[in-house]
């Protein structure tokens, strides 16, 4: 088996494109009121579903946690530490919430986190050289 990609099961999808397409400049060319977003990222399948959706689909109730949750993580690539606190100042700017301002880890990351309008959380990172090299 090969890794495709990964989906979150989203409340409130206009808010969750609005906030992955304006915030993090995701190319999402659905509509505010479409029930699923399907769209290649950095050659990753990222897919948005609207829970009541899924759950039609599947016939089965869910649980979802509220606030922070801290069930998954979205890791998101720059190639500089610079890049690292310009993307975390441009985020927090358009309305992304801060979970951990920009650090220097011991392991040698910069790395910081912000949460989606649904609780997930987003890290932002570099070991301050391209990812493939």
């Amino acid at each position: 088996m090969k890794l495709d990609g990964f989906g979150l099961f989203v409340e409130d999808m206009a808010n969750m494109i609005r906030f992955y397409r304006d915030v993090l400049g995701f190319e999402i060319k659905e509509g505010e009121d479409t029930s699923n977003v399907y769209l290649i990222k950095d050659d990753t399948l990222f897919l948005l579903y609207g829970r009541k959706d899924f759950e039609k689909m599947t016939s089965r109730k869910y649980e979802y946690i509220k606030g922070l949750n801290g069930h998954t993580e979205i890791a998101l690539y720059v190639d500089t530490f610079e890049e690292v606190d310009a993307e975390y100042e441009k985020a927090i700017s358009k309305g992304a919430v801060s979970v951990l301002a920009p650090e220097t880890e011991p392991w040698g990351q910069r790395t910081c986190y912000i949460a989606d309008p649904e609780g997930n959380l987003i890290e932002i990172g570099s070991f301050n050289k391209p990812f493939r090299s």
